[in-house]
């Protein structure tokens, strides 16, 4: 933090184990209190020269980021691997995703620009500036950590912020620590971005309690994310809030099925579907029921399970065996309440062989869980309406996917599911950096990526009006 590399104050350690095989990466001496108050107190005395450096210096900066990121892809991608349990695969899509963000983001600075219009009082010049809001405190999460970490950081640092990011303690080196020494190494300026790693056990809610930053940007459980928020909002600060998900994948009865198929398994299986946008409410029309039904258990046959180091893997551990005894319970449930598994998948440690349920109704314990693991769940409806009203039929509204065989119909549905994002005819783990990310309902508040809506988060406007001539006043 404040550009100096140190152990934190807390006498306890964090020991970051891999995921498939539990070795020991190594041990982080955890921040406490006292760091978080002195990270911040850097951040603001950072902010304002790096505020004022030009537009062109900042956008240099984050195109070399970009590019050190392109670098080092190897040593990335390796790490996520090994931190995270992320697949090959997964890993290189995570870094893609990153760089392409950080491009964006390289946007920002020409949008602090200032807007001049006239005022409804003779003489008067109105003028609106947009500024950095400060300081952003941000809480990022495990299961993507490059990239949701990245999101926020590239965004608010472009915009003339400087920023204390807390990554999850499960990933904090490619959550924050690889993060931090890249802007390090492109030139960032000491004190703009600042690292802690900690433990909520030890720190409760004082990143978002403390007085300094006036952003907060959480991405999470939706539990957690309604105390940020409900803290947030008892100290008047701006959040941006990224939590659960229970997507819908709606295939409608004129679909082309294997096409629906297989972009439900991979919306489903990717990254262990330890994703908040995975696909976790597969709901079929009755009339290509069995069909899907039957594709969809014959490919979930194929799907490679183990080392996530192995190219072809497409399912690696999950983030650890606490997750899979959760994931566990609610399957072993699911019969009671009238649900059929049909493939029930192997466990090895972490590593969970794909589930199958069928005959899921929403009423269900497993339908109303976001299960983050390979068991997919699929639900009959009689009809259109019904998909819609069961989709729609939960607290959250993060993302979706329709597949019909009629574009204008498929986009007619997609308009009636109440999500932030829903796409037509592909699956619902999708990100571009061009286009608004986030939720409705529980699912939370604002959007990340794209310009125009997420400058708002991490921006504010001021209104200076200039009066030319003298103004007559009544006294």
């Amino acid at each position: 933090m404040g550009g100096v590399w140190k152990d934190g104050f807390s006498n306890n350690r964090a020991i970051i184990k891999n995921p498939y095989n539990g070795e020991v990466l190594t041990e982080i001496k955890l921040a406490n209190k006292q760091d978080i108050d002195e990270a911040y107190k850097k951040a603001k005395m950072s902010q304002p020269s790096w505020a004022g450096v030009p537009a062109y210096e900042k956008i240099s900066l984050m195109e070399r980021v970009a590019a050190l990121f392109a670098e080092r892809r190897e040593e990335l991608v390796n790490m996520l691997i090994e931190e995270s349990g992320s697949t090959r695969i997964k890993a290189n899509v995570e870094v893609d995703c990153s760089i392409a963000d950080i491009k964006e983001a390289a946007k920002y600075p020409m949008m602090m620009n200032a807007t001049i219009f006239p005022s409804c009082v003779p003489g008067k010049e109105n003028r609106v500036y947009r500024n950095p809001v400060g300081v952003v405190g941000m809480i990022s999460p495990w299961n993507w950590p490059l990239y949701l970490s990245i999101r926020g950081v590239a965004p608010a640092i472009a915009a003339g912020n400087s920023i204390v990011l807390k990554p999850a303690s499960l990933t904090p080196i490619t959550g924050g620590l690889m993060i931090a020494k890249i802007f390090e190494d492109a030139g960032l300026p000491k004190g703009v971005l600042n690292v802690v790693v900690a433990a909520h056990e030890e720190i409760g809610d004082y990143m978002v309690e403390h007085p300094i930053p006036r952003v907060i940007s959480f991405t999470g459980s939706t539990e957690v994310g309604k105390r940020i928020g409900e803290i947030a909002g008892k100290n008047l600060k701006k959040t941006a809030l990224e939590l659960g998900g229970n997507n819908v994948f709606i295939v409608l009865d004129d679909a082309d099925v294997d096409q629906a198929v297989a972009a439900a398994a991979v919306g489903r299986y990717f990254h262990q579907g330890q994703i908040c946008i995975a696909t976790n409410r597969i709901i079929v029309d009755r009339k290509i029921y069995s069909e899907f039904v039957d594709k969809f258990k014959k490919l979930t046959a194929k799907v490679k399970v183990g080392n996530p180091d192995e190219p072809d893997t497409i399912i690696g551990p999950l983030i650890n065996k606490k997750q899979v005894d959760k994931v566990v319970k609610v399957l072993d449930g699911c019969t009671n309440e009238g649900a059929t598994i049909e493939i029930r998948g192997k466990i090895e440690g972490t590593l969970m062989e794909p589930s199958v349920v069928t005959n899921v109704t929403n009423a269900m314990t497993i339908a109303q869980t976001e299960l983050f693991s390979p068991v997919a769940i699929i639900m009959p409806v009689d009809s259109e309406e019904e998909a819609i009203r069961v989709a729609n039929d939960s607290d959250f509204g993060l993302s979706g996917a329709v597949f019909s065989g009629s574009l204008e119909r498929g986009i007619k549905v997609a308009q009636q599911i109440e999500t932030g994002m829903i796409h037509v005819n592909d699956q619902t783990v999708n990100v571009d950096p061009g286009a608004p990310f986030g939720g409705e309902k529980a699912s939370g508040l604002g959007r990340y990526c794209g310009s125009e809506w997420t400058i708002d988060d991490f921006t504010t406007v001021k209104w200076i009006s200039v009066q030319k001539e003298p103004r007559q006043y009544p006294l």
